[in-house]
């Protein structure tokens, strides 16, 4: 993969104490390029989420470029690029990077040219594996050399069986992520990590993880994009955002996937984002300041407090957009943590909000 050390914008600061804002320009004038996460951003299943073509749409037309980053490694790229631009959403092969693409990059210096991989996953995988030279076998009594897991629906126990003979073995074995569930429009189904989890009880073994949170994604999909000021947006704290800040990029993290307010309001220091919006709507607009107010924080008329003596959190005001609620009160909690107390319960607060 690409070095993309120089075309990134400086690091932001890791511990963030409070969700940025724009100075009244909208998020998108700030930056030249999109780092799109996928499942839980832009798609759900195979649909597009409501209201992220029209809002994909109007930031191209302003011109901002994208790139999608994504640990789906179920298809190739030019499949991605075929389904997006299917459902309005105009991509090239070369404007999406996917996990299966790093799993086969880190194989590849480690293996032989040639060498069989046992791989466990759907055809972007295989197919990544193949034009990094590596040779796809299905059977751990093929005398593979490595393991390689991926997305499948069609993952079942022997195909977890033969993944366990091999790495019983001692044979190296790679994972293109380690994200535990994948949303769907029925809800939360199981994702690479739970597949993970059952090789490494049965075995002891953990594997190499490619994709995000590790930061490679992210810096091949800003150097495809030639950017100098990359935004990146996900929807989970642990992959999409920490893996951006590893890489260096300003984060956005949207609403519409898996992260719930109260895990946003406990996110650690490494997977707070820069900035918080509902949907890729929040690009358009423009972001209000987080402020400092004597016994807390202010967003757009709302106030966020942390009690103290008595760990509470309270969000007070009447702002017209709760979401601005919801930054202030993200302040007021990540400076709690930030000082060593236990966490405050943010229930109540994040019911005054609607949440």
């Amino acid at each position: 993969m690409t070095d993309a050390a120089s075309t990134t914008a400086p690091v932001p600061p890791v511990g963030r104490t409070a969700p940025g804002g724009t100075e009244g320009a909208p998020l998108a004038a700030l930056h030249d390029v999109l780092l799109l996460d996928l499942d839980g951003v832009v798609t759900i299943g195979d649909q597009a989420l409501p209201h992220a073509v029209d809002a994909l749409d109007a930031a191209r037309a302003d011109g901002l470029s994208a790139v999608y980053v994504t640990n789906n490694d179920q298809r190739a790229p030019h499949a991605v690029a075929a389904h997006l631009t299917g459902l309005g959403v105009p991509v090239g092969a070369d404007d999406v990077v996917t996990a299966a693409q790093a799993l086969a990059q880190l194989a590849a210096a480690d293996l032989p040219p040639g060498a069989r991989v046992l791989t466990v996953g759907g055809e972007g995988l295989r197919s990544a594996l193949l034009q990094a030279g590596l040779t796809p076998v299905a059977s751990a009594d093929e005398a593979p050399q490595a393991v390689a897991l991926g997305y499948t629906t069609a993952l079942d126990w022997a195909a977890l069986s033969e993944m366990c003979y091999a790495v019983s073995q001692g044979l190296p074995w790679y994972a293109t992520c380690a994200d535990p569930v994948l949303r769907t429009p029925r809800g939360l189904a199981p994702g690479v990590g739970a597949a993970v989890a059952a090789v490494t009880t049965a075995t002891g073994r953990t594997p190499q993880v490619a994709g995000k949170p590790a930061p490679a994604l992210h810096r091949e999909a800003a150097a495809r994009g030639r950017a100098h000021r990359p935004l990146a947006v996900g929807d989970r704290l642990d992959t999409d955002i920490a893996g951006a800040h590893a890489a260096g990029a300003t984060t956005l993290l949207v609403l519409t996937g898996t992260t719930h307010p109260a895990e946003l309001l406990g996110a650690h220091p490494g997977q707070r984002p820069t900035h918080i919006g509902r949907d890729l709507r929040d690009l358009l607009v423009a972001h209000p300041a987080v402020r400092d107010a004597d016994d807390g924080f202010t967003c757009a008329g709302w106030h966020a407090t942390h009690h103290s003596p008595t760990n509470h959190i309270t969000v007070t005001g009447d702002g017209p957009d709760p979401l601005d609620g919801l930054r202030a009160l993200c302040a007021a909690s990540w400076n709690a943590r930030d000082t060593g107390g236990h966490l405050p319960d943010p229930t109540p607060a994040l019911a005054r909000l609607g949440w």
